[in-house]
């Protein structure tokens, strides 16, 4: 695989240096105590220091006007009950990331994930402001400025088609940016684990195979997650190991840990996944001088009514209610107020 690069900022990036640093801290302070701030720290070290936010931000930023983003998000958490189950993390995230994007460069937002969670994901977005168009039609609306729209297309959940769907999709859709917000990637003996170290790969999409590909060629990926078993959280691997439970070769079923091996150019840890795209979403703000792309917790608190209204579990206790993570809802407002409060002083509110 293709090995990482090293990070050389902007000088835009330089100059909001201290703010894209706290919002890191903010997003990661351990309120679940799962061991998110020692990847924290792992993926600060191999950045240099730098905020794991504005990288990404900034390789958001450099996507070009009406591109073509690909991203993924959902979870088949209980598919051995039914594949149509998803959780609360993740959806809300992709849904303010892809608004931000549609919003400040025009682009479009495709979206990889089963097609048994397409019809409760498509809710979230249009209640991030987003119609749910096909494709061809999602990209005509986007570039003709007519309206923001974004794309929700399955993927395989087989693993001997995935290499040569990741291919297709490729080529098919010619992205500028893959984006992956609590995805699971597989481990490095190949099986999907949850973070009770259970191998819960059964009707999973194979979206890091499209991430391994896209990492290879050189296209730009950035990663968002909470736990050491999603998409990016190769780059972390031996902190992984280290600091979270299940984490290390032999403590999973099949072996390997759950840590997933899949590696990103940014990697954002967080802990709440959606957290982290929210933080994405307040540098890139700044970076395009964007007041609109701003998370509000009025946008929040309905993203959380209408994941209940679909039937998004939160995960960690298996019951339908707003709490992502287990985490009350107060919690997840404050922090996107304290997130837009770090960011709104720079931008013109006019």
């Amino acid at each position: 695989m293709t090995e990482l690069t090293t990070y050389e900022p902007s000088a835009l990036s330089r100059s909001l240096a201290a703010k894209d640093n706290r919002l890191d801290r903010i997003v990661n302070i351990d309120f679940g105590g799962r061991g998110v701030e020692h990847l924290y720290e792992a993926a600060l070290t191999r950045q240099e220091g730098w905020s794991l936010v504005g990288r990404a931000a900034e390789l958001l930023a450099a996507v070009p006007e009406k591109s073509t983003v690909l991203m993924t998000t959902g979870s088949v958490s209980r598919a051995w009950i039914s594949p149509t189950i998803g959780e609360n993390d993740g959806p809300a995230g992709a849904a303010v990331i892809a608004r931000a994007l549609a919003l400040g460069k025009r682009a479009t937002p495709i979206v990889l994930a089963e097609e048994t969670l397409i019809p409760s994901l498509g809710p979230i977005f249009e209640t991030a402001g987003l119609t749910v168009l096909p494709p061809e039609k999602a990209i005509e609306a986007n570039t003709g400025g007519t309206l923001l729209a974004v794309a929700l297309v399955p993927f395989t959940t087989s693993d001997d088609e995935a290499p040569s769907a990741a291919q297709q999709v490729l080529e098919q859709y010619k992205p500028s940016l893959l984006f992956s917000t609590e995805r699971v990637g597989r481990n490095k003996n190949g099986f999907y684990y949850n973070m009770r170290g259970i191998n819960f790969g059964q009707d999973r999409a194979r979206v890091d195979h499209v991430f391994d590909l896209a990492f290879e060629r050189g296209i730009p990926t950035v990663a968002v997650g909470d736990g050491g078993n999603e998409i990016g959280m190769g780059n972390v691997a031996e902190a992984v190991a280290a600091h979270i439970p299940h984490g290390a070769d032999g403590s999973t079923a099949c072996g390997g840990g759950l840590g997933a091996t899949t590696q990103v150019q940014a990697l954002v840890t967080a802990a709440c996944s959606n957290w982290g795209c929210y933080a994405i979403t307040a540098a890139l703000a700044a970076r395009l001088a964007d007041p609109k792309i701003l998370h509000t917790p009025e946008l929040e608190a309905a993203l959380l009514r209408r994941g209940v209204d679909v039937g998004l579990i939160n995960s960690v206790v298996g019951i339908v209610d707003p709490k992502v993570d287990n985490i009350d809802v107060s919690t997840h407002l404050a922090v996107v107020e304290l997130l837009s409060a770090i960011i709104r002083p720079g931008l013109s509110l006019n």
